[in-house]
């Protein structure tokens, strides 16, 4: 199975839009971070699609560790 690699440290913090379906990068190879951008072809790995029910800022995982993913749940700071 494949690793994910960290993207970075910290969440993205991003205002997410009511009905819309994102699909969070979870290889940490996508050049779109936090969303996937198809760069994990070449894993076992794919992304985690999420839709947003209401306008909200959103932690988007920023190290690929988290267990509430895509969600931040404060991992990277064991890091």
């Amino acid at each position: 199975m494949s690793e994910s690699k960290i993207a970075q440290k910290m969440p993205y913090v991003q205002k997410a839009e009511a009905g819309k379906t994102y699909a969070w990068c979870a290889c940490g190879r996508s050049e779109n971070q936090p969303f996937c951008d198809g760069s994990h072809a070449v894993t076992d790995l794919h992304p985690v699609i999420v839709k947003i029910e209401e306008e909200k800022n959103v932690a988007w995982c920023g190290c690929k560790q988290s267990g509430t993913k895509p969600f931040c749940d404060g991992t990277h700071s064991t890091l």
